[in-house]
């Protein structure tokens, strides 16, 4: 099952974490040229949850498996970049990989 390993964990929320901000993409248009912030509110506080989980268990990946700081850092940068994470996910947390 994905979540019982910490690297299982982290790569359900790395995707989970680059679709809220992709929806971003929907509910600012919503938010600044309809006048309906509701739907940013929403995702907004999704988004923030999963930004701060994710940067927490790429922590404690980093830690359990010993990755380098070229890869610790480059995993926590792809949360800022939109669709970083799913190339991450893709990439870099795969079981055997790192």
């Amino acid at each position: 099952m994905i979540l019982s390993t910490p690297l299982g964990r982290l790569r359900l929320v790395a995707i989970a974490e680059g679709i809220s901000y992709l929806l971003f993409a929907l509910t600012m248009p919503l938010k600044y040229f309809m006048e309906t912030p509701g739907p940013n509110k929403v995702v907004g506080m999704a988004h923030g949850f999963l930004f701060l989980l994710y940067i927490a268990l790429v922590l404690q990946c980093a830690y359990l498996f010993k990755w380098s700081w070229k890869v610790t850092g480059l995993a926590l940068l792809a949360s800022i970049i939109p669709g970083g994470t799913f190339y991450a996910h893709a990439k870099w947390f795969r079981e055997p990989a790192i």
